[in-house]
């Protein structure tokens, strides 16, 4: 999946001159996080968080120090520089991008130009999305040996049963590197027949352990 195909087009910006409380009125009227700063050509110079508006805000005791420092233009608090992403990037990549820089939004840029913006809850629905959480299914995991050629032959049960798939995600066998786990949601509420059909093709499930499963 790419960017393009999640990101939102519509982005709210300001410029670096603008003051603090024109970031604190977007913020509050728009219910958002984070606005984009970008300067004449529309290209991103910095970005500023709610949080960042918090921290820079005087104490509501004190009137002038607030009326002051809200005057304070924007790129006096505003994080530079930014990291931004681009439409044909895959989300996959940008999901890493969000955990090793700790960041909760990246901006997505096209010829030195804002056209989007990706928010940490845009990434959550796109994994929902994905894992095939979204619709009525369940889930089965499979043990298998870690070599090329598994997952066809996994399959193989799902297209014999002619079992809807809404999903399917490969991750390692944490106890043991020689194998690794297919997950597979497909649609139905009993997977009990299909969770049959591959013990008797000879895999391991690993889940779910349901009764009436033979051993």
């Amino acid at each position: 999946m790419l960017v393009e195909e999640v990101m939102k087009t519509e982005v709210l910006t300001l410029t670096p001159s603008d003051p603090i409380e024109a970031a604190i009125k977007l913020l509050n009227d728009n219910h958002i996080r984070h606005i984009p700063i970008i300067n004449d050509r529309d290209y991103v110079i910095g970005i500023v968080s709610d949080r960042d508006v918090r921290d820079a805000s005087p104490s509501v005791l004190d009137d002038t120090s607030e009326n002051r420092q809200l005057k304070k233009p924007i790129e006096t608090i505003m994080t530079s520089p930014v990291i931004t992403v681009h439409p044909l990037d895959f989300v996959e990549e940008v999901t890493s991008i969000f955990y090793e820089h700790e960041i909760a939004c990246v901006p997505v840029m096209k010829n030195d130009k804002l056209v989007g913006i990706i928010t940490e809850k845009d990434m959550l629905h796109t994994l929902i999305q994905l894992t095939g959480t979204h619709v009525q299914s369940s889930q089965i995991e499979v043990k298998v040996i870690n070599k090329p050629g598994m997952l066809p032959q996994v399959m193989q049960v799902f297209g014999k049963r002619k079992v809807n798939i809404s999903s399917v995600l490969i991750y390692p066998y944490k106890p043991d590197s020689d194998y690794k786990i297919i997950v597979i949601r497909i649609q139905t509420m009993n997977p009990l027949p299909t969770i049959e059909h591959l013990k008797g093709a000879g895999y391991e499930v690993l889940w779910p352990k349901m009764p009436g499963m033979s051993s």
